[in-house]
């Protein structure tokens, strides 16, 4: 089927199939560790075994939620609370050694899902904040109230943890600009209008979902933007850093990883999904533009798109 003009969506030919399966890493032929900067297609149960013990700087965790749920060919099934709880530790237990001691965590959840794994994070490590994010998508229900929003965990291993909060501000508007003796208070005028960077509090309104006419976007149900996992990374790593995603989907943690020179490890279950992540690590070789942020600053939503259009 031919794609409206506008449509952006990242999909796959026959002949770059053929290329990506000549290149994966299962985890079942590995016999030692993964390379750096390696997908890996496998569960997390088998994969884990093959990165190397304190060794990732940050862990991102975006697993399943406890809802029905299918992801192309793999089914997840809605459990009860404390069968899910038991779930997530089965496998966080076994990621745990892969940290440093001055490493961070980030687990994405929903609603239903987060007082479950606060129980579980709260046993092995320090939980710090917890971050909700506008996830405006989707046309709501008739008998309850739309859900808009999802919540990150933000945990460390220990006190040493790294957290940069000049590499995530945000740059907003100026509603009501406020002067001291006709000069700007802690904000700058310019031709473009007037605009302030805010030290990025818990509350995230300036994600924009994927979607269709976004350059990043592909057919994974739940695929986390770019912008988000950059606030992360940039936020709680170092260039060179390692980052660790045992539920890498499409690939955007690593895709975010790699533009911001930081290195990877990508587990993913599904094998189309996979091969998603790897046209885009290709991509990314190419186009290192991260929607949202630009020259080392995150903007406010929709402002980026309308400077540019003033300029």
């Amino acid at each position: 089927m031919k794609k409206a003009p506008r449509n952006r969506t990242i999909t796959l030919s026959k002949s770059e199939i053929s290329k990506y399966k000549n290149l994966i890493i299962r985890s079942e032929d590995l016999k030692s560790f993964a390379p750096v900067n390696s997908l890996i297609l496998g569960d997390v149960y088998h994969s884990h075994k093959f990165i190397p013990d304190n060794s990732v700087d940050l862990l991102f965790l975006d697993p399943p939620y406890n809802l029905y749920k299918k992801f192309h060919n793999v089914s997840f099934i809605k459990r009860k609370d404390e069968d899910y709880s038991q779930w997530f530790e089965s496998w966080l237990t076994l990621l745990l050694p892969k940290l440093k001691e001055t490493s961070t965590v980030y687990v994405c959840c929903d609603w239903q899902t987060s007082v479950s794994i606060y129980r579980v994070l709260s046993k092995y490590l320090i939980i710090l904040n917890r971050i909700t994010w506008e996830r405006e998508k989707g046309r709501g229900a008739k008998n309850n109230f739309k859900n808009s929003h999802e919540d990150i965990w933000f945990a460390v291993k220990s006190r040493k943890y790294y957290f940069n909060s000049s590499a995530v501000k945000l740059k907003r508007k100026v509603i009501a600009p406020y002067r001291i003796n006709g000069s700007p208070k802690d904000w700058e005028a310019g031709s473009d209008g007037n605009f302030r960077l805010t030290h990025a509090g818990n509350l995230w309104t300036d994600i924009s979902i994927p979607f269709w006419s976004m350059p990043e976007n592909t057919i994974h149900p739940t695929q986390k933007p770019e912008k988000l996992l950059a606030k992360l990374i940039l936020a709680s790593t170092k260039e060179n850093d390692l980052v660790l995603d045992p539920f890498a989907g499409s690939g955007t943690s690593a895709v975010t990883a790699k533009k911001l020179n930081r290195r990877f490890y990508a587990i993913e279950i599904s094998e189309e999904y996979l091969l998603l992540a790897m046209k885009r690590l290709e991509m990314a070789e190419i186009d290192k533009n991260i929607q949202g942020f630009e020259d080392g600053v995150f903007w406010e939503r929709n402002t980026l798109s309308f400077r540019k259009k003033k300029n």
